[in-house]
């Protein structure tokens, strides 16, 4: 099995600046997605800061084992990848810390993060590709996509998404509910950031798609597929096309664009 990508970010119809961030580095088996809020330019920073942070410690941390001395305590349960990545989030609440602190009217600025790491070598990631290891925090999303459905592998950390659960919304309310973007976790520069991880099981003809809000809360997952399964006929032929996460981006923008949009693919 192989890997490729496709990425796209945009402010969307509504927004001024862009404060989604992401980074896709294959080299670090590296994948993630930010999206930021503050006043000013406190959401740019925050998220941009974050993935900076993010692949500078997976960076100095690939190599490393289990027999490694770690700078806090190994959890078993999360495994190499999730260790790893574990410490990159606390890493990158360490540097939203000192940013706010740089300047003034900073105080209050977050970020959410969805990210996903594979296991690499010395020529990048590493076939077979069995899986991938997800962590997030807030509610940016992970899907995987798989014959023409996508199911979502994170649950966002929202006031929303609770009422969700509870059986109170439903994911339609939920995409237009006046609280929808509560967050109840983000990276915020204060306390240890209560990330969610987990191992998502991967085949051949699988993709991951990593996204912000912009993109799921106009579009619903069963659209978000269907432009997926069009790009996915074309890799079917040999010929996968470069452009879906523009198109899903797109296709967010014609929905009403109200927020900044982001996705990244991932194909297996």
């Amino acid at each position: 099995m192989s890997l490729s990508f496709s990425a796209a970010s945009h402010t969307g119809v509504r927004r001024q600046n862009n404060e989604d961030c992401y980074c896709a580095r294959p080299d670090l088996g590296l994948f993630a997605v930010a999206d930021g809020v503050g006043g000013y330019d406190g959401g740019e920073v925050a998220s941009r800061s974050a993935i900076e942070a993010i692949e500078q410690s997976m960076a100095e941390t690939q190599g490393w084992g289990e027999d490694t001395t770690w700078p806090f305590e190994y959890q078993p349960a999360l495994g190499l990848n999730g260790n790893r990545l574990n410490w990159a989030l606390h890493l990158a609440n360490v540097r939203l810390r000192t940013e706010i602190d740089a300047a003034r009217g900073r105080q209050g600025m977050a970020t959410t993060i969805a990210a996903v790491v594979f296991d690499t070598d010395a020529t990048g990631v590493k076939a077979p590709i069995r899986g991938a290891t997800i962590g997030h925090v807030g509610d940016s999303r992970v899907y995987r996509y798989r014959a023409g459905r996508l199911d979502r592998l994170t649950r966002d950390h929202s006031w929303v998404e609770e009422q969700v659960q509870a059986g109170a919304l439903t994911e339609g309310d939920a995409r237009r509910h006046p609280r929808r973007n509560l967050l109840t976790r983000a990276l915020t520069g204060g306390a240890e950031p209560q990330a969610d991880f987990g191992w998502a099981p991967l085949t051949d003809r699988d993709a991951l798609l990593l996204c912000s809000d912009g993109l799921f809360g106009v579009l619903s997952d069963a659209q978000m597929a269907d432009i997926v399964s069009q790009d996915d006929a074309g890799a079917m032929r040999g010929a996968p096309s470069d452009k879906v996460c523009e198109a899903l981006v797109h296709a967010a923008n014609l929905a009403g664009g109200p927020d900044n949009i982001t996705a990244i693919l991932v194909r297996i």
